[in-house]
């Protein structure tokens, strides 16, 4: 029975953690646990088959960080296969009768992708690539993507998983407190990317407690359409007689396990800090319950970085504003090639309430699939809301969609064989939410009826290539009434039949039908009150228009849709054209509040060549301290409170930060910027033995924005280098990380000497694997749970507010 076979009728049984039991058996403080499976084979063996015997389904290849930018070639072949060779010698081992399957275990890169790191995407793939080709040819069963915290990696190994192999693909993530990624990804978005890429399963695992981790899970439950996978750490790490353990016990973690695999679970095991024992008590609980099934959600939605955008609940508005057509200024960008231009649109859109921004950069004189994959690449950094990827050419919607950081809308296929061929495969390999405009070979129907028949043609052939009708949303297509008098009345009926007769969504772009008439937002606005009451799912907009505005935030409020009419309270605040202004909207895209001078919102908006361009005016009328202290600093600050509250996301907190920093450069070309007192001097490093510098390098970035001289060891420093640079210094600070449960032990270690050798410094740890209560125990002065916290903590110490 191969894995598949076996998973429709199971409850599947997965291991739990290795990096505790292999530091129980010897494994030295930054030894990487990969090369164990040469060096130590038997040891590996003998734990894969402690959980074959505890019950488990699958165990994982000893592979987490087993990756090209950690090994070379030859070192990478050669531990992946004696990782797969020893869970194969396990399952022979082992004679308990249940079935048995080795996944290929693949963590995260450690690096972070460009623009917020240093790793381009398709290097990313590559890397991933090459671990699971390896998998693939020595035999693994499945492959686990798991501990991944930010979605465009996790993008990046299930890109690879899915060009390079033909095995089921498990995807999890490793969630914080707050129910989201680092990067700021909810499980609904996860879900709605991982469930279109086509992937067996999705879940979480790592970072909390199967308690604390539940309401997470029951997220995902809700919206996904696949196998949902669960594995927790035993609760919080804390130290105990220098040795790392969990607050939860076996039982515990075992009557947690069942609460969810009654609501769902197929997929159980265990992360951090679980060993065998807790396997086994897990699977008893499994044994004694029946698997839900997995059922359909039919929920149409799309979603960027961060969040998810579904259809049905409410119409959907998607700016129409980045399209060179009729766009005499956007035309002028494109040529020149002013990339802060777009970007200013797509912010000032959001702003004015657009769900979806539509992206179309298709003009003759220049190359459309470099700079749609550009714009789109630039926009998914400085807004959180989804694209609609808008273009008639195959080869750039593939590469637009394959840089995307999300589950997109995709404009569009049409009732011709030859769109449908050309874009169906895209959506599938990709995922997305595909515009499906009702016109075939034959032209545009004249009637509601032939409209509807295109677009079950449309359905039918989606079905081929295994696209649900949940990924499809129909374009009953406006056109003008001053050609057709009848051609309102035509789409809307469509629209009316598309969502009555096939229980599909719709999408207008309304202003079509006004082309060639005066006063075309009165047309427009009413066109879209009656196309809102026959049905339609969303509409491709002008966000600035009053008129239409004005008729969106009616319709909720007739149609129930806004509780006490707050949301039509709140906009028929900027009811007014002298608000919205006219069609043109570039000048007005990126205002800030008064008190916000033109620099200060660019950072604050994270637009980078506004940024310099801005601070190189303020120069000549400003000195440069003044620049900083008044602008740059208040900026940063700004972005900084608003990610403590949890109103802003990491990537804009990076962005931001990317912008400071470039506006400080502006200043070190015009004059010498004042240098950090001694007491700014700031030491930072990961610890031996882990290679993820992620945390790291944010704390640098950040760092170095509010005056301090960041001195940045690297990764993987021995305590030894550590403690000779902060004596050579005489560093008042010194951060440290790890993300790794069996390189803690090396920080530890770095603490005991820095308070020997150097007892006047001060020690900031931080890492996924740590608590404040674990920080205490290894002798750490702060445990910071993010950056900003690292700031205000050297800002208390240094008195550098």
């Amino acid at each position: 029975m191969d894995f598949l076979e076996f998973s429709e009728k199971n409850i599947i049984c997965f291991d739990g953690g290795t990096g505790t039991l292999l530091q129980e058996r010897g494994l030295m403080p930054g030894e990487h646990p990969e090369t164990w499976n040469i060096t130590h084979p038997d040891v590996i063996t003998d734990i894969h088959k402690a959980y074959f015997d505890a019950g488990s389904n699958v165990v994982c290849t000893n592979t987490f960080g087993a990756n090209a930018l950690k090994f070379s070639d030859e070192e990478l072949e050669n531990i992946i296969k004696n990782a797969i060779n020893n869970a194969k010698n396990a399952i022979n081992l082992s004679k308990t009768p249940h079935e048995k399957f080795v996944a290929l275990d693949i963590g995260p890169s450690g690096k972070l992708l460009k623009p917020l790191g240093d790793l381009d995407f398709e290097d990313a793939v590559s890397v991933f690539a090459k671990t699971v080709k390896l998998g693939v040819k020595y035999g693994a069963d499945l492959i686990l993507i798991e501990t991944m915290n930010d979605s465009y990696e996790t993008k990046a190994a299930l890109l690879a998983a899915k060009e390079n192999s033909a095995l089921p693909v498990i995807v999890s993530n490793a969630y914080g407190e707050d129910g989201k990624l680092m990067t700021g990804a909810t499980p609904e978005a996860m879900t709605a990317m991982i469930e279109g890429m086509g992937a067996f399963a999705v879940g979480a695992n790592c970072s909390l407690g199967p308690k604390q981790l539940s309401p997470v899970v029951e997220r995902i439950l809700a919206v996904s359409s696949i196998p949902v996978i669960m594995k927790p750490n035993a609760g919080l790490p804390k130290s105990e007689n220098g040795k790392t353990v969990f607050d939860v016990g076996e039982e515990e973690f075992a009557q947690e396990m069942e609460i969810l695999l009654k609501k769902g679970v197929r997929i159980a095991g265990g992360c951090c800090g679980t060993t065998p024992a807790y396997i086994k008590a897990l699977k008893e609980k499994i044994s004694k319950t029946a698997p839900v099934p997995v059922t359909k959600k039919d929920i149409t939605v799309v979603s960027s970085y961060t969040k998810a955008v579904p259809f049905g609940k409410e119409p959907l508005l998607i700016g129409e504003r980045i399209n060179p057509t009729g766009k005499k200024r956007f035309k002028q960008a494109l040529v020149e090639n002013d990339v802060s231009y777009i970007l200013s649109e797509g912010i000032g859109q959001q702003e004015k309430g657009a769900h979806i921004l539509d992206v179309n950069v298709g003009l003759p004189e220049i190359d459309e699939q470099k700079m749609l994959v550009c714009a789109v690449t630039e926009l998914q950094a400085v807004v959180d809301i989804p694209l609609q990827i808008d273009t008639s050419d195959a080869c750039a919607m593939e590469k637009a969609l394959r840089r995307y950081n999300g589950k997109a809308m995709i404009n569009s296929v049409n009732g011709k064989e030859e769109s449908m061929h050309a874009v169906f495969p895209l959506v599938k390999k990709y995922g997305g939410v595909v515009v499906a405009l009702t016109l075939d070979e034959n032209g545009i129907p004249e009637t509601a009826r032939g409209r509807v028949n295109i677009a079950k043609k449309i359905l039918e052939t989606a079905k081929e290539y295994g696209i649900e009708k949940k990924d499809i949303v129909f374009d009953a297509l406006a056109l003008t009434i001053s050609a057709d008098a009848r051609a309102a009345k035509t789409t809307l009926e469509a629209v009316k039949l598309i969502k009555d007769e096939l229980h599909a969504h719709t999408v207008l772009g309304v202003s079509n039908v006004s082309f060639g008439l005066p006063n075309r937002s009165a047309v427009n606005s009413l066109f879209f009150a009656l196309a809102l009451g026959n049905g339609l799912s969303s509409a491709i907009i002008n966000p600035y228009s009053a008129e239409m505005i004005k008729t969106y935030y009616s319709f909720r409020a007739l149609a129930g849709l806004d509780e006490n009419c707050a949301d039509y309270i709140n906009a028929s605040k900027e009811f007014s054209e002298t608000t919205f202004g006219s069609t043109d909207a570039g000048a007005k895209s990126g205002d800030a509040k008064e008190q916000e001078s033109a620099l200060k919102n660019a950072i604050i908006k994270g637009l980078k060549d506004k940024a310099a361009q801005y601070t190189k005016a303020l120069l000549e009328k400003e000195s440069a301290l003044d620049v900083i202290n008044t602008e740059i600093i208040p900026a940063l600050n700004i972005v900084g409170e608003g990610f403590e509250n949890k109103t802003v996301y990491l990537p804009q907190l990076l962005i931001s930060a990317e912008c400071a920093k470039s506006a400080f450069e502006v200043i070190k070309n015009a004059a010498s910027r004042e240098k950090s007192a001694d007491n700014g001097i700031f030491v930072l490093a990961t610890v031996k033995g882990d290679i993820h510098d992620i945390g790291k390098n944010i704390v640098k970035l950040l760092m170095q924005n509010y005056g301090f001289d960041v001195v940045d060891l690297g990764k993987d420093v021995p305590p030894e280098v550590i403690v000779e640079k902060t004596v050579e210094l005489h560093a008042p600070l010194v951060g440290l990380s790890a993300l790794m449960t069996t390189t803690v032990p090396a920080m530890e270690e770095t603490i005991k000497q820095l308070r020997k050798s150097a007892p006047w410094c001060k020690i900031i740890v931080g890492g996924a694997v740590l608590t404040k209560e674990y920080a205490d125990k290894i002798g750490a002065d702060k445990y910071a749970k993010d950056a900003m916290e690292s700031v205000r903590y050297a800002q208390e110490i240094t008195g550098k507010q």
